[in-house]
């Protein structure tokens, strides 16, 4: 393609995203289209430091491609042949190579690794990466947590070139929640040179500049608008991508979004509504992949210190008078993997997620709101995340007709995507929905997480309950132990409590839904659900 055309298929985008078009291309000069991956997405990221207070998932996509880690995981075949992370095996990124002990890990560095400013890294910048991590708090901090990973005394500088990694307990956690997004290892002197005493580790400047060593980095971001990514050439953390340039550009309304991929103009998205991946899959123009979430549910969730929903016997007739199957058939359109109405016989397994036994019963919800003291209904809110729409919002209006036919009377709460993870983590709104995928596919992380009632910032229905903790803790410890016996009790002993405690109630396993053109391949699923600039190629 010559560049002139090359620019009229540019101006071509940007009237389909209603939106002039250097504000979609300005920072792309790219020779040939396969050069440039576009993506379109409803929302983007708020924040492009996994660090930051309040960071969002597609700030998560900014930082897997643009920071390294010591180690990443090697790939598999997943459901449908499709590329897939393997959780129990590991290879260098950051690291030449890794030696792991019975209480320790060392790390040797790869001598030619450098931050995207040509400085060397060093093994002090792992260490300080490593110390931020488990120190800023939130997200990050828990994070690192749930792999025992909570001092920075567990991190010793060897040498210039090796770093070692103490464990303060044997723990099958620690070693893969060194792969996942937030160990990231980070330009500390550049970063040292723009912290203040009341930001000591830099989280302003990185919140609106990369400063990293990854495939990628950021040279435009316009928040809500557009970020812009150029391969980095001297990357050493794996082969050098195809993908020489890559422009995500946010495109609010899913018809825009839709219309540019079936012209052409847009190469990949990956949050249209159902009903046009599956219409878009029958027309055969697109490249469409359906992955089950590994890990992870949509759910309700209630917060069981806010009355009513303090009472078991309110939180049980919510869960009968959701309306699961309509969820499924207007909403997913049968993209999704059912987590509810199992069989009354049915086993618990040893395995998360796993589907309970409510189903829609609209009379067995009202007997349960009369036996709670509230047999004309209430009044409340239900929350969801506006960066997600287009599966919330008509999610949350199911909600609220079939609540209404037992008395709940809701208003349905939309808050910014931007703003979703803050106010979540607020742990006040009374009824939600959301998703959440634990990294690690692990039963007891998900519920370390989700429902541990010490200090678990996801664990938004506030529940508190010493046996689950115990069951949860017992988990951890029997796996670590290799007690296979104890492991199988405790999770199914987690399980059972959760389904009838009931504060947060699973509807589905969602799907990973991408659609891209024919000429787009490499996609890979991983465990943070976001792109992997890394592997992709543009024929």
């Amino acid at each position: 393609m010559k560049r002139r055309d090359f620019l009229k298929s540019v101006s071509g985008i940007a009237a389909g995203a209603m939106v002039p078009a250097p504000a979609i291309w300005s920072a792309a000069k790219a020779d040939a289209r396969s050069e440039t991956l576009l993506i379109v997405s409803e929302s983007g990221p708020n924040n492009l430091d996994i660090h930051g207070i309040g960071t969002n998932v597609p700030g998560y996509e900014v930082s897997w491609n643009c920071y390294d880690r010591l180690i990443s995981h090697e790939m598999k075949a997943g459901p449908g042949g499709v590329p897939y992370y393997d959780r129990d095996k590991f290879k260098p990124e950051l690291a030449e190579d890794m030696n792991v002990g019975d209480m320790s890990a060392t790390f040797k560095l790869k001598k030619k690794a450098t931050f995207h400013d040509g400085t060397p890294i060093t093994a002090k910048d792992v260490k300080w990466s490593l110390d931020r991590a488990v120190s800023v708090g939130g997200f990050p901090t828990f994070q690192m947590a749930a792999g025992s990973l909570t001092k920075p005394e567990q991190f010793v500088v060897v040498d210039d070139h090796t770093v070692r990694v103490d464990f303060i307990k044997k723990d099958r956690l620690t070693i893969p929640d060194l792969a996942v997004i937030v160990p990231c290892v980070v330009n500390s002197e550049l970063v040292k040179k723009n912290a203040t005493e009341k930001d000591p580790w830099g989280l302003d400047y990185t919140k609106q500049q990369t400063a990293g060593s990854g495939a990628y980095k950021v040279t435009k971001w316009t928040a809500g608008t557009e970020v812009v990514m150029e391969r980095n050439d001297d990357w050493v953390g794996g082969p050098l991508p195809k993908i020489k340039r890559v422009i995500w550009r946010m495109v609010p309304q899913a018809g825009n979004r839709r219309a540019l991929l079936e012209r052409g103009d847009a190469d990949v998205s990956y949050d249209l509504p159902n009903k046009d991946f599956v219409e878009l899959k029958e027309s055969g123009k697109l490249n469409i992949v359906s992955t089950p979430y590994s890990n992870g549910i949509q759910y309700i969730g209630m917060n069981v210190t806010i009355p009513p929903f303090d009472n078991p016997k309110v939180r049980q007739a919510v869960a009968y008078a959701l309306p699961y199957q309509k969820i499924m058939d207007a909403v997913l359109f049968g993209l999704s993997k059912p987590m509810f109405g199992a069989a009354a016989d049915k086993p618990t397994e040893v395995a998360w997620p796993q589907p309970h036994k409510f189903n829609t019963d609209i009379a067995k919800a009202k007997a349960l709101l009369a036996e709670a003291g509230f047999p004309n209904g209430f009044e409340t809110t239900i929350s969801f995340d506006l960066g997600f729409a287009g599966v919330n919002e008509p999610l949350c209006i199911l909600v609220q007709e079939s609540l209404a036919q037992v008395g709940i009377k809701v208003t349905i709460n939309k808050i910014p995507g931007a703003n979703w993870r803050t106010e979540l983590n607020k742990k006040v709104l009374p009824l939600y929905t959301n998703v959440f995928s634990g990294w690690l596919d692990y039963p007891e992380y998900f519920f370390i997480w989700c429902y541990h009632g010490k200090n678990s910032i996801f664990n938004t229905m506030n529940y508190q309950s010493k046996q689950m903790d115990a069951f949860i803790d017992g988990a951890v410890t029997a796996a670590a132990n290799g007690d296979t016996a104890a492991y199988d009790k405790d999770v199914k002993g987690f399980v059972d409590l959760a389904f009838a405690d009931i504060p947060r109630i699973p509807l589905y396993q969602p799907y990973v839904n991408v659609a891209m053109q024919k000429n787009v391949s490499g996609y890979q699923y991983w465990f943070h659900r976001r792109l992997d600039y890394r592997a992709m190629v543009k024929a």
